[in-house]
């Protein structure tokens, strides 16, 4: 690459994924830096095998503070961003380099995809994150879930997109398993929210609420986003618009949901909104509307949660024609749907039956 990069990490006992997500990198940047922010499980230890630029930071519970001096510490102008439960999959250094030529002030955004498990099932969600940037031009503001703002206070010039995925698995343990940092992370929002009140704040406070199943207190704080004037475009709105969504059903407010009909032609651009429509009209009993919008939803090729424009949608349609009594029907959706085990037992309850 003829533009050097430097990859910044900040890290705090991070051993047991930091080789992992470290080696992944060492071919990526021309650099690593690695602030560690009070290790004591032997991470220094093992990042030295991948790089010498290792400073400490006092952690002062504000990730801004932390990543900028990360960024203050990096040899070159160019900034990717890595945390150390991500673990690069693919990259093109050939391709990024002539981004980087085409945008000097742009924001990249690499692709992130979360693994996580709920509810005894496993999920992929992508998601794209911007995390390269010159730091000639752009810093790091907000004490959690921070994000890339210009050095002036300019809008940002231009977002590309990277040709960088990163698996992320920290997903799950930190939302779901972890409550103590679940708290730690409202804490925080709610003190940043007190300073300035902003929509995006008031999404990752109704996101902590929703990853902890508190659907109440979710539903709360997306209300109170929603009364903002919001670009339906960005990604934030569209993931909370869709959450919102899933927050109803989970309360059982059925009716209440098809209230985000309304919202249709301006929403209906992916399959992840299209499938919740499909499930909306499902739990209402509209099984006829239902099985159009599944359907939709397997026409678009815009998707964040895998398997809403394949397995997911077809299984759903199964479980209707099942209920309707139209087993032939329900079985051959089931069967489209491959190894998905739900649509599997679908199908040993459905042949089951017809040997009784």
């Amino acid at each position: 690459m003829k533009n050097k990069l430097s990859i910044c990490i900040i890290m705090k006992n991070e051993a047991s994924n930091l080789e992992k997500c470290l080696e992944k990198l060492k071919d990526l940047g021309d650099e690593i830096i690695v602030t560690d922010t009070g290790s004591t499980d032997g991470s220094r230890e093992i990042a030295k095998k991948y790089t010498d630029k290792i400073f400490d930071f006092e952690w002062k519970n504000d990730f801004s503070a932390a990543r900028n001096f990360a960024i203050s510490k990096a040899s070159n102008n160019w900034i990717l961003v890595i945390d150390c439960d991500e673990f690069v999959q693919e990259y093109d250094l050939e391709k990024l380099d002539l981004l980087l030529e085409q945008y000097p002030q742009g924001i990249g955004r690499i692709k992130r995809v979360n693994l996580f498990t709920r509810d005894e099932e496993e999920y992929k969600l992508n998601e794209n994150v911007n995390r390269l940037f010159s730091k000639k031009y752009y810093r790091y503001e907000g004490i959690i879930h921070e994000q890339v703002v210009h050095v002036k206070g300019e809008a940002f010039n231009k977002l590309f997109e990277v040709p960088v995925t990163a698996e992320h698995i920290g997903y799950e343990s930190e939302i779901f398993s972890q409550k103590q940092k679940a708290e730690r992370n409202k804490t925080l929002l709610l003190k940043q929210l007190k300073q300035k009140e902003d929509p995006y704040l008031l999404y990752q406070l109704g996101k902590t609420e929703y990853m902890q199943k508190n659907f109440s207190e979710t539903k709360e704080y997306f209300e109170k986003a929603f009364t903002y004037d919001l670009e339906p475009k960005l990604e934030y709105v569209q993931d909370m618009v869709e959450s919102y969504g899933y927050t109803l059903l989970y309360l059982e407010q059925y009716k209440e949901a098809m209230q985000l009909l309304a919202l249709y032609d301006e929403f209906a651009v992916n399959a992840d909104f299209i499938f919740l429509i499909g499930l909306i009209y499902m739990n209402n009993g509209h099984f006829k509307e239902a099985i159009l919008e599944f359907q939709k939803a397997t026409q678009n090729k815009n998707w964040r949660m895998e398997g809403v424009n394949s397995f997911r949608s077809w299984y759903n349609i199964g479980v209707i024609y099942e209920c309707l009594g139209q087993k032939e029907k329900a079985i051959s959706y089931y069967k489209k749907c491959g190894t998905y085990k739900k649509a599997k037992d679908g199908i040993t309850r459905i042949t089951s039956r017809k040997e009784k």
